[in-house]
């Protein structure tokens, strides 16, 4: 791999991991262009790793508090403390609960399509039809922006529901983004909510998909070149840039207008089949 193309990769990456168009379905469709076929996992690891250290930097504050809640209620379990009233009303520990209620049903998902990941990241027909399933789901979100105001609170059922659509999202061309987002505006979340939600979940996601993907990679041998290097430096500017645009694109309820644009990338993917 070229350092250019580790580059353009990493861009890619960075754009598509929070802009709701699926970054792996254009991993594997930039990767099938390049005709790059070494060190291809550990450089997917690399830049996942790039894309998540934007997540931690703009939900920092989130997090910490999310921290501070779970070492207090450790706290307050190892000292025999009673816990109802803390579970009841610190809404920072109710959180986190909810992106490990999430998380469970990715896990079984995800290890359960891992078996098939040769097939899943090599085609690009499979990537061109879950790319027109997601602009789908996108403009059908479009319909559930009214619950901005609707007052839903979260509960188990939701993160459950989130977390499932999250592991189905392992599908090259199903955006992540996209797909948990639109779940959580479904299932009567504010678009708010909903957003802060999904890229919440997906911290413990990428991290668990990487932890694997490291395991793999050290089975098989890599070595980390300046391609994967300046790669994965910019998946995280370019990521941390798309993902503060696309939270101002979902608050303002043009979440949707991404939806246009898989279609197309879909359509032509498809036709590039065929022609």
């Amino acid at each position: 791999m070229e350092i250019y193309q580790g580059i353009i990769l990493g861009i890619l990456q960075g754009l598509t991991e929070f802009l709701p168009v699926s970054s792996s379905g254009h991993l594997v469709l930039g990767q099938i262009y390049f005709n790059i076929t070494e060190f291809v996992l550990i450089f997917d690891i690399s830049v996942h790793m790039g894309t998540l250290a934007a997540v931690l930097v703009v939900y920092f504050s989130d997090i910490k508090l999310m921290g501070v809640s779970i070492f207090g209620f450790l706290a307050n379990l190892a000292g025999g403390k009673p816990l109802a009233h803390l579970i009841k009303t610190d809404e920072n520990l109710k959180l986190a609960a909810f992106i490990l209620i999430g998380s469970v049903p990715t896990a079984v998902i995800g290890l359960g399509l891992k078996r098939f990941e040769q097939v899943l990241f090599t085609s690009d027909t499979l990537v061109g039809c879950m790319l027109i399933l997601t602009g789908t789901i996108l403009w059908v979100s479009r319909r559930y922006y009214h619950t901005e105001t609707a007052g839903v609170k979260f509960d188990t059922k939701r993160a459950l529901f989130i977390g499932i659509v999250q592991g189905l999202a392992v599908i090259p061309g199903i955006s992540r983004s996209g797909s948990t987002i639109a779940a959580g505006m479904v299932s009567g979340l504010d678009r708010h909510t909903a957003a802060k939600f999904s890229f919440l979940l997906s911290v413990p996601a990428i991290l668990g998909a990487q932890v694997l993907g490291v395991k793999d990679a050290m089975e098989t041998g890599f070595v980390i070149n300046p391609a994967i290097i300046y790669g994965t430096i910019a998946s995280f500017v370019v990521g941390l840039v798309a993902l503060k645009l696309l939270l101002k694109l979902v608050h303002r309820g043009k979440f949707h207008l991404f939806a246009p644009y898989c279609w197309l990338v879909g359509v032509l993917v498809l036709l590039s089949k065929v022609i």
